[in-house]
C-alpha cells in the first residue's frame, strides 16, 4: 500500500516540475520551430519599420499561414513564413502565390520569400540579437546577407 502511494507522490511531482524546466525565458529562437512567435519585422537599411510591419501583415492574413518574419535589407527583403500543418502538401503553390501578390502589391521591393525552416530560425535570431546586443547597421546587414546566401544554397 506504502508503494502504491509513493508510486503516486513521484508521478505528481513529475508533472509539477516538467513543466517548469520547458520555460525559454523569453528566448524566442528556442521555441520558433514549434510555436508560433510572430516576431516583428525589422528594417536594417533605414530603421523605418511601417512599410515592413505592412508586408508581414499582408503574408499574415494569407489563411495559410501562421507565422511571418520579415527582414529588409538594403537591397532586399526577406519574407520568411510557416505553413500550416495540413498545407504542407501545397507548398510550391502557396511560394508562387505570395510572390505573386508581393511583386503585385510592391512592385519596386526585390523579395526574398521562403518556407523553409532553418532561414526562419535564422530571421529570428537576427532579430534577437539586434535587439539585445544593439548590433550597428553593417554588422546586421553581415548576417542579413548570410541569411540570403543561406536561402539561396537551398533553393
Amino acid at each position: 500500500m506504502t508503494s502504491r502511494f509513493w508510486k503516486l507522490g513521484m508521478v505528481l511531482i513529475a508533472f509539477v516540475l516538467l513543466p517548469a524546466c520547458g520555460q525559454d525565458n523569453g528566448n524566442e529562437s528556442r521555441g520558433a520551430l514549434l510555436k508560433t512567435t510572430n516576431p516583428s519585422p525589422l528594417s536594417i537599411a533605414n530603421g523605418r519599420t511601417s512599410h515592413v510591419e505592412k508586408i508581414r501583415k499582408d503574408i499574415s492574413s494569407f489563411p495559410e499561414v501562421y507565422d511571418v518574419a520579415v527582414i529588409k535589407g538594403k537591397k532586399e527583403t526577406l519574407v520568411v513564413y510557416k505553413v500550416k500543418h495540413l498545407n504542407r502538401f501545397k507548398m510550391k503553390g502557396i511560394e508562387a502565390k505570395l510572390n505573386k501578390f508581393l511583386e503585385k502589391r510592391y512592385p519596386k521591393e526585390n523579395f526574398k520569400v521562403s518556407s523553409d525552416y532553418k532561414i526562419f530560425l535564422e530571421a529570428v535570431r537576427l532579430r534577437e540579437d539586434e535587439e539585445k546586443h544593439n548590433l550597428s547597421e553593417k554588422e546586421a546587414e553581415k548576417q542579413f546577407q548570410k541569411i540570403i546566401k543561406l536561402k539561396d544554397e537551398t533553393t
